[in-house]
Formats: structure tokens, sequence, C-alpha cells
């Protein structure tokens, strides 16, 4: 709890302030009709009534992010926050469990370990919905390594509730030939899409699309607009050259799907065009899937440094990077990835975990081990 205490005591965010908007935007759909939840004059006064005292927001989440939190409207404000908060945090810490290779005791500290970063306590404290997406990234590889691709691609659907945070995972196991995942992600994918612009309707359509022109101050800070001062046409190009080259290292480490879920998710955020601090759940889940999938001293001690970076330190004492200067660790840790996917002596795995000896050295190919 102690990250918790440090983020309420220093920080001070705004107590459920998004899922408090999740839910006014529940209230509109059920009430007035869904496609309504992107009038925002509507969306706040639902948001005063649920909480009177806390600000109002812009809904500018999409669809499924409403119909997800449709079934908190039945219970007390209070204890619906407290419940998804809850189911949150135990979603994390199962994904977490569920898909490490430790064992005991040594299981009890990495999830401990993979739980320091401030960012997750805040995206509990906001009712972010963006765990979910970390979540899915990790039950994903965890199928993935067990061989259910279906499933996995399945899973995946879960993105799109943030698709700026991770849509690029898909996008790479494409090209390391993982086309059962990509297909079956693809085909939910499209249905949930349809579903929404149906539920929408032209008008909500048309709101939703306003919304996003109009994105609330802050949104741009982990942004290479944010960090470097990037826009127009040079952003759109080095955004071009992240993805060419997250898809280049996605195909050179086709034999390890938590490596090429976690390059997508991490050029995902580089390239996002707006994203907030509690979005950095989904950098927690690759850098997990990196840990065990990469042996390299460098590499894992990259990973110490952003751990020990992200501390609640950061909250109380501003002892760690700035917020805007976090995606500089995000593009050093892709490139390290991008260089280490053309080295010929790179050890991969962990030797603790008799699945990881053996891999899909090409498409549907095992690897001797």
């Amino acid at each position: 709890m102690a990250p918790v205490l440090a983020l309420e005591a220093y920080h001070r965010p705004p107590i459920g302030i998004d899922f408090h908007t999740y839910v006014a935007a529940a209230m509109i759909g059920a009430q007035a009709g869904w496609s309504r939840i992107y009038d925002q004059e509507v969306v706040a006064v639902a948001q005063k009534a649920l909480v009177p005292n806390e600000r109002a927001q812009p809904f500018l989440s999409p669809p499924p992010v409403a119909w997800v939190a449709a079934p908190f409207q039945a219970l007390p404000y209070a204890v619906a926050f407290d419940l998804w908060a809850v189911l949150m945090l135990g979603a994390i810490v199962c994904a977490l469990a569920w898909t490490t290779t430790y064992r005991g005791s040594a299981r009890i500290a990495a999830v401990g370990v993979a739980l320091v970063p401030w960012w997750i306590w805040q995206a509990l404290m906001v009712g972010q919905v963006v765990p979910l997406v970390a979540v899915s990234l990790l039950v994903a590889w965890r199928l993935l390594r067990d061989d259910r691709d279906i499933a996995a691609g399945l899973v995946l659907a879960v993105i799109l509730l943030k698709p700026n945070t991770a849509l690029l995972a898909p996008l790479a196991l494409l090209v390391s030939g993982r086309v059962r995942a990509f297909g079956a992600w693809l085909l939910l994918a499209a249905a949930i899409v349809a579903a929404s612009a149906l539920a929408l309707g032209p008008h909500g359509i048309a709101a939703y699309t306003a919304g996003l022109s109009h994105l609330p101050t802050g949104a741009n800070n982990l942004t290479l607009g944010g960090t470097f001062g990037l826009a127009g046409t040079l952003a759109t190009a080095v955004r071009a050259v992240i993805v060419v080259g997250a898809l280049v290292t996605a195909f050179r480490f086709r034999a390890h799907p938590g490596l090429v879920l976690a390059v997508g998710a991490i050029a995902s955020l580089t390239v996002a065009p707006y994203l907030h601090a509690s979005d950095l759940c989904v950098l927690v889940a690759a850098g997990w899937m990196i840990w065990h999938e990469l042996r390299e001293p460098f590499a894992r001690a990259l990973l110490i440094v952003g751990v020990a970076l992200s501390t609640p330190l950061y909250v109380v004492a501003t002892v760690g990077l700035p917020i805007n200067r976090w995606l500089v660790f995000e593009l050093l840790l892709l490139i390290t990835l991008g260089v280490m996917a053309w080295l010929p002596s790179v050890q991969f795995g962990d030797e603790r975990d008799p699945r990881l000896l053996t891999g899909r050295a090409d498409f549907r190919k095992q690897a001797p081990a």
C-alpha cells in the first residue's frame, strides 16, 4: 500500500476520475441510447450526479469501455469503484503470476517488483481501464507459448479498450509468422468496431471524431511532440521509422513471442499521438516479457534502471524521470532490442523453464532444443 499512500499524500490524483467518466457514459448509453455517449454536456451532468465533488471530463474512450463499465452502474458508486480497483489489481497480479517462470518465493518477489512503478497505482486510483490492456498482452504471451494462437489473438482484442497503447502488437505478431493469432485478433477487432459503429450511428461517430480533435491538456507529455517538440511531417516521418524498425525487430525475434509482443507494445507507446501516465502500465507488461525471454545483462540492467526510476520516490521527492522523459527510456529500450535482434550470440529464454528451451525458429517450425 505504500505506493498508494505516497500518491495520495503527495500527488493527489483525482480519485476515480476516469472510472466515474466510464460509468457516466454507460448510464447515458443505457438510458438515452449509445449514440449519445459522446454528447459531452450530457455526460458531464451524469458525472456530477455520480460524484458531485469531482470535476467532469470528456469521455473520449472507445464505446467498449462504456460497455465494460455498464454492469457497475447498478452498484452504489463507492462500492463500484472499490470493486473495479480490486478487479484491476487482481487481474494484473494474476497475469504476472501466471506468466512468470519463477516459482515459490521467487515468484512472489518478482511480482512485487513488477508492481513497483507508480503508474500502476495511479491507474488504479483514477480507475483506468489500461491495466486490462497490459493483462491482455501478458495472457496472450502465455497462450502463444502454449501454441494456443487463436485464443491469444482473441485475448488481444482487449487492446481496443485503449488502442493507442498497444495497437502495433498484433501487427508484430503477423510479421513474426503468427498468422492465426493475427487473424483471430483481426476478425474479433473488426466485429467490435462494426458493433461500435452500429451502436453509435452517424451522430455518435461524428461526436467521437470531434472529441478526439480536442484532447485534454497534458495528453501529449509522453509523445514525440511533448518530449522532443516534433510535429507535422517530421513527426510522421519519425513515427514511420519507428514502426518499420519495430516490425523488422519483431521478425528477427519471431521465435520468441514475448519479445515480439513487447516490441509491438513499446513501439505503440512511442508513436502514440496522446498518452497519460497510467498508460505506462503497458510498459510494465513489455518489460516483464523482455526480462523472461531475453537474458542479456545489458537489457536486464536497463529494465532494473527503469524500475528504479519509476518508484513512488518520483512522486514523493521528485527522484526519477520527469513524465515527459519516459519516451527517451522507451526509445532506448526499443533500440536495444533492435540491436540485439541482429547479434549472433544473444541469450534467450529462461533456463528454469523447459518450455522455453524450444521455440519457433521459423514460420510454424519447431526449433531444436
